[in-house]
């Protein structure tokens, strides 16, 4: 009987090895070899009519500057510090920040049942520009370029602080995934240890590693650009893609081309490509249903211990919420939050929806039309 997977996995094997288009045809499981997990996919259920909570999509039109933006240049910040009068971007200490550098090292235990440590860190905010107006889908690739640039800057500084073992860089974006503020921004947090999904991914990029001496997206990337049944575009350094196991109506995943383990080992010709990606991302989720795309985004990298990990490979993921318009939310409730995460919309499905999509902003065209 065939055992689903590369390595050990304790699953259950199909009963028989199928083709995928039969397979995806029906209910179905697929595993992530990046944690572990597997994710539900139910294509049929798309066919349900939708009767539940519709969000507005109603804002107001968007200012170059606002007075009372606390990211904007020169103005003052919640915590009480002013802005500078900055032309590019902008990076600083978070005034109200989910970690600090100075904390008393501490554990507690009880019977090995009751468990906490105490966690030191950092937390940085980027601003991508003064023009409060923007946001990654509507900067040329000249103008995100310097973003990219600051993540690889801020990486390299806080990777050399012996405190800091981990850095996650990423954005939110929309007020629906928890962004307080439309300036075009995102954050930094360095933790004192490596947190849970980049510790999963690490643990199974090393195993991966010991066994077939390559790194896992290398042979993943390979294997998808065979197929093509998922990508939704690329360039010569970078390829965004619909991961097979993807959970989030439209998750992406933008892999390097090489396998370089962080932002700061990218060329200067690799972090143009990157901008360029990021860029045309985001333009397709825009005008995927012709708003605002909300999303979480952020990046994957090496731990900043000192260590080698050769088995490390760049990635990125992005996480938007939307299923089938830009009032149809779709979070993780009910089966999901109790059983395993379960989706619609199958990842051939968002894949060619996206790769459809023009590569011009639809606020400039009217091509894009919204999907149903």
């Amino acid at each position: 009987m065939p055992v689903v997977g590369w390595g050990s996995l304790n699953c259950r094997a199909f009963a028989e090895l199928m083709d995928l288009a039969d397979l995806i045809a029906q209910p179905h499981r697929r595993w992530n070899p990046l944690t572990g997990d597997w994710v539900l996919v139910s294509p049929h259920r798309t066919k349900r009519p939708w009767q539940g909570q519709l969000e507005s999509v109603a804002a107001a039109p968007p200012v170059a500057y606002d007075p009372d933006c606390y990211l904007c240049p020169g103005n003052p910040r919640a915590g009480g510090q002013k802005n500078p009068a900055y032309t590019g971007t902008f990076a600083f200490d978070n005034d109200f920040a989910a970690l600090q550098p100075d904390i008393p090292n501490g554990e507690f235990g009880d019977r090995g049942l009751l468990v906490a440590a105490s966690e030191a860190g950092r937390c940085r905010v980027v601003c991508f520009s003064p023009r409060h107006d923007l946001t990654m889908a509507h900067m040329n690739i000249r103008d995100l370029r310097p973003v990219v640039d600051t993540w690889a800057e801020e990486f390299a500084a806080l990777a050399a602080d012996p405190k800091i073992n981990a850095v996650q860089i990423f954005e939110n974006r929309g007020a629906m995934m928890g962004c307080s503020n439309p300036h075009p921004h995102g954050q930094i947090w360095a933790n004192e240890t490596l947190p849970n999904e980049s510790a999963k991914e690490l643990a199974a990029f090393r195993e991966y590693h010991r066994k077939q001496g390559r790194t896992l997206l290398h042979d993943y990337l390979d294997l998808e650009l065979e197929r093509e049944e998922r990508l939704v575009l690329a360039n010569e350094h970078f390829v965004l893609l619909v991961p097979f196991w993807a959970v989030w109506p439209f998750e992406t995943m933008v892999v390097s081309r090489r396998a370089v383990s962080a932002l700061d080992e990218l060329s200067d010709e690799e972090r143009t490509a990157l901008a360029g990606i990021l860029q045309q991302a985001t333009i397709r989720y825009d005008n995927l249903f012709r708003t605002s795309f909300p999303y979480t985004m952020g990046f994957h990298q090496r731990p900043t211990d000192g260590g080698a990990y050769p088995e490390f490979h760049l990635h990125a993921h992005f996480y938007p919420p939307l299923l089938r318009s830009a009032t149809v939310k779709k979070f993780m409730v009910g089966y999901e939050m109790l059983a395993m995460p379960q989706r619609d919309i199958s990842a051939e499905t968002a894949a060619r929806w996206l790769r459809e999509l023009p590569a011009v902003h639809y606020l400039a065209t009217s091509v894009a039309k919204p999907r149903p």
